[in-house]
Parts: C-alpha cells; sequence; structure tokens
C-alpha cells in the first residue's frame, strides 16, 4: 500500500516508478476503460509512476483497428480525464496503446495476443512483465484466465512477472466464490490474483489504518471500553442507472455489503498488524471477519431490514419507482437498500454493535464511518441546565468530501452551565490540496509494484460471502409482499430506524 505525504507530514515515503511492465486490459472498449481506467492510467503517467517502458494493450470482441482504438482513447480522455490533458503528454502515451479485437473464449485470441506481446516488448521495452486486467463481465473471468494459462502468458520465468487484476462481483454466494477461487487457483498462484475493490483505493479508507494506528490520542480508547457503538453507511441518490438486468440479479447486499462495507469493516475493527505488509493486513482482516458472530434465521429476521425505492423525489426531481425502472420486473423482490446489525465475538468489541446501511435513491451520496463514544457519567450537571449530555462522535468521511470530523461537547459563554456541541472537522482538499483522482491510480500502482495489501485474499472473499449467506438464504425462502417499502428521496424503510431504536439508539443524521 502506497501512503502519499503533504509537506505537513513530518514522515515521507519515496515512491519510484513502477517496473517495465504492459497493461493487457480484456473489455477496452466499455465503459470502466474510458472512464476510470484510461484516466488513472493518464494521471500515473503525469506523476511519473508509470515505467517509461510501458504499453497498454486493449482486447474486446468490439472490431477496430490499431488506429481506431488510439482515435477513441484520444477522445475517451479528453472527456474523461479529471485534469486537463497535457497534449505532449498524451502524444506520447497514444504511442504506446495497441489494439486486438477477439473473442474471450476463443484460443485464437490468445495465440494472436502472445504475438502481439512479443512486438510490444521489442517496441516498449516492457521486458515481459505483463498485468492482465480483466474489465469484463463476471462470466468471463474463468474463461480468459484459462485461456491465459493455455497459451502459457500467465507463467513466471526467467524473472518476468504476470498478475491479474479482477474485478467485481467476485462470485455470486459462498459457493460460487469457492468454485471461482478454485478454478483460478489452478491456473495462478495467490501471489498473481489481484481481487480488485475500488473503494479501498479511497484516500479515507487508506487513512483508517494511518488514523487508528498512528495517533496515540485514538488507539489507546479504540475499543469496547470506550464506544458505544459503530454505524457504516454507504448512501447513493442514483437509482439502477440503467442496469436492471445486472441489479435484478444482484441487490444491495451483494452489490455493496459483501464487499464495499465489508471492507470498511474490517479496516475499522481489525486489530493492528505487524506491518504494512500485504499478507499482515489481510490476515488481520480475516481474524475480523472470522469473529463475526453467525447469524441464524432468527437473527436475520431481527437484525436486518430491507428495501426497495418506490417513486419520490432526488434533488426537487420526480425519479421512478424501482419496479418502473428499464428491465426491471414489475414484482420485483430485489433489495436496493439494506440495514444489518452485527456483532464481533472478540476482545476488542464484545457487545458493541455495528450497524452498516447502503441503499439507493437517498437523499444524499456519502460513505462514512461514524463511532459513538460511550457517555459519560452525569452527575456533575445535575444542578445545572444540561439535561443530556450529547454523546462524542468521530466521523470518518470517505466521499464525496473526504475527511475526519470530531463532535464533541463544550461550555457555551455565559454566567450558566450550558453546553453546546462543536464539530472539529478536517477536510482533505483543505489541508492536503485537492488531487482529482479516479480512486484506482493507488490499486493500479499497487499492483504493478507487486504491493498487494489493498487486495482482496481468497479467505477474505469467502469469509464475507458466509457472512452475507444466511441473510440472502432467509430471504430468498420469505419473500417480501411490502416492497416497496422507501420513496426515493428518504432515509430508506422505517424497520431501519427501528433496528437502532430497539437499542436506544438512533442512525446519525447525514444532512
Amino acid at each position: 500500500m502506497t501512503i502519499a505525504t503533504a509537506p505537513h507530514s513530518q514522515v515521507e515515503t519515496s515512491v519510484r516508478p513502477a517496473s517495465p511492465c504492459a497493461i493487457i486490459i480484456f473489455g477496452a472498449a466499455g465503459d470502466l476503460t474510458k472512464r476510470l481506467l484510461l484516466p488513472a492510467l493518464y494521471n500515473l503517467a503525469r506523476s511519473n509512476l508509470l515505467p517509461q517502458e510501458f504499453a497498454i494493450v486493449g482486447v474486446a470482441h468490439t472490431p477496430m483497428s490499431q488506429d481506431d482504438f488510439r482515435s477513441k482513447l484520444s477522445r475517451d480522455i479528453h472527456e474523461f480525464a479529471t485534469v486537463a490533458v497535457d497534449d505532449y503528454l498524451w502524444q506520447q502515451f497514444e504511442q504506446r496503446l495497441y489494439y486486438l479485437p477477439g473473442e474471450f473464449q476463443d484460443a485464437n485470441t490468445y495465440q494472436q495476443l502472445q504475438d502481439l506481446l512479443i512486438r510490444v516488448d521489442q517496441e516498449c521495452g516492457t521486458q515481459g512483465n505483463y498485468l492482465f486486467y480483466l474489465a469484463t463481465a463476471s462470466n468471463f473471468f474463468c474463461d480468459i484466465i484459462t485461456q491465459l494459462g493455455s497459451a502459457r502468458l500467465v507463467r513466471e520465468d526467467n524473472g518476468h512477472w504476470r498478475r491479474v487484476i479482477i474485478e467485481k462481483p467476485f462470485g455470486h454466494d459462498l459457493d460460487s466464490a469457492r468454485t471461482l477461487n478454485k478454478n483460478i487457483s489452478s491456473v495462478l498462484k495467490e501471489s498473481q490474483i489481484y481481487r480488485i475493490d475500488h473503494y479501498l483505493g479511497k484516500e479515507t479508507v487508506q487513512n483508517i489504518l494511518v488514523f487508528r494506528f498512528g495517533n496515540g490520542l485514538f488507539e489507546p480508547i479504540w475499543n469496547r471500553e470506550h464506544i458505544d457503538h459503530v454505524q457504516i453507511t454507504v448512501a447513493e441518490t442514483v437509482g439502477v442507472e440503467g442496469r436492471g438486468n445486472f441489479y435484478e440479479g444482484t441487490g444491495a447486499v451483494r452489490d455493496m455489503v459483501q464487499n464495499h462495507l465489508f471492507q470498511l469493516l474490517a479496516m475499522t475493527a481489525m486489530e493492528p498488524p505487524v506491518s504494512f505488509d500485504a499478507d499482515a493486513v489481510r490476515d488481520e482482516k480475516s481474524k475480523l471477519l472470522k469473529a463475526i458472530q453467525p447469524l441464524t434465521p432468527e437473527d436475520v429476521l431481527k437484525h436486518t431490514v430491507r428495501g426497495q425505492y418506490g417513486e419520490g423525489t432526488i434533488n426537487q426531481k420526480p425519479v421512478p419507482a424501482y419496479r418502473s425502472e428499464p428491465r426491471v420486473a414489475s414484482d420485483s423482490t430485489t433489495e436496493t437498500y439494506a440495514a444489518l446489525k452485527l456483532t464481533i465475538d472478540n476482545w476488542r468489541w464484545a457487545d458493541v454493535p455495528f450497524y452498516l446501511r447502503t441503499g439507493k435513491r437517498l437523499p444524499k451520496r456519502t460513505t462514512e464511518v461514524a463511532v459513538q463514544f460511550k457517555r459519560v457519567p452525569s452527575l456533575l450537571f445535575r444542578q445545572t441546565s444540561v439535561d443530556q449530555l450529547t454523546p462524542n462522535f468521530l466521523v470518518l468521511r470517505i466521499q464525496p468530501d473526504e475527511g475526519i470530523n470530531f463532535q464533541f461537547g463544550a461550555k457555551i459563554p455565559g454566567p450558566t452551565v450550558r453546553m453546546g456541541s462543536v464539530n472539529m472537522d478536517f477536510c482533505y482538499a483543505d489541508y492536503f490540496g485537492s488531487t482529482p483522482s479516479t480512486g484506482y491510480e493507488t490499486l493500479l500502482y499497487d499492483c504493478m509494484i507487486g504491493d498487494a495489501t489493498l487486495f482482496q485474499r481468497a479467505d477474505n472473499v469467502e469469509l464475507g460471502w458466509s457472512v452475507v449467506t444466511p441473510i440472502l438464504d432467509v430471504w430468498s425462502a420469505l419473500p417480501t409482499r411490502e416492497f416497496p417499502n422507501y420513496a426515493a428521496g428518504s432515509w430508506g424503510p422505517k424497520d431501519a430506524d427501528e433496528l437502532l431504536w430497539r437499542d436506544g439508539r438512533q442512525w446519525r443524521s447525514s444532512d
């Protein structure tokens, strides 16, 4: 994992360009490439983190010449770049773009790819180091990796490295995740597999570890003795954005909880690793996921909530119900909202509930981890006008305005004892300056230098699925009759509020 520092910091880290390599993108004609991967690679080039000897090879179904591919990406970078495009830099970049049309399941495609990569090595000096990026639908993952193995393109010999980045979803449930892990591990070593979760490319997610373990103020109180509960929220204002077919077979739990929210949970609650070495960090994540108390069917009914948005208003504009979205069944039972209460059975977190929620068509786009500390005894304030002490909240904002907020009580000036709530707010952009990015820069760079810290290991993926599978099983066995049960533009179904009310708590306001 790379940790960027600013002049304000007393800690400096040396950042070097990656070693020579070719990046082969399967699905290079798709949205992921033009919107995120291409701008991220361009940003790495601007930052001098790409090697001088690099190349990008696109592989896709779309018939296209190499010149057409270069022209397409030139248009794409000017539309989707996060910074102004430097014409000279882009000209240099463009000359290292190659393209191969072909079917992912056709062995001939991989023979042609092998021949093309020999040419790329000669022209660009990439030295036989290859990063394969699977920016495709998940049903192609096994086919592509099997074909790469058959063509000996992922064999590491003579000092060459070969790595494969796999996009989510990594499996559809526990059984499919195990099958996928088994199939790809028959071709690749675990050290070659980089299961990507773009949330881990966000600065504030990475900063959770630095914040927790690099500050003597917080680490001693990061436990059940001082923390009342933790809330993790990933809220979206968008609907399914034309992906009705995909979302109908996925839902909020598969799309967000099993990966994004569990990664945030693991970073927030894991024990200190012995180092920032990839396996040291991922070992502690694994231990944390194993410590989550398994949910019985009765627990699922009591401690989980699902919802589906109806019509409503977002940003003062009317939006349709989920069931009215294109390619969505008129009687769909797919959840667009999920909330759950989890407990972690270890010494640090015993009896501390973790509340997770995510949903589409909510009133605000936000991702945050909110830690509420325990209230102090109020005996001292009985003879004052203070009715109730406000609990302290520490909020780690992941997006869109990355930063940290700490809420505490202070005396309001005056002759009597009155208390007001005060917010101390740290914003990344204000303190360190704004660095426009896609969130993929760190992840791509880390893969090129062989640092797997921010990528999921096979056991972590399966442990995540093992937690949510009982939820999915119960929900499948007991289809809801209440959908839609929250209006677009609201904070979700009332049952989600009751999930906390029963414990004498409430969701933190994100307004």
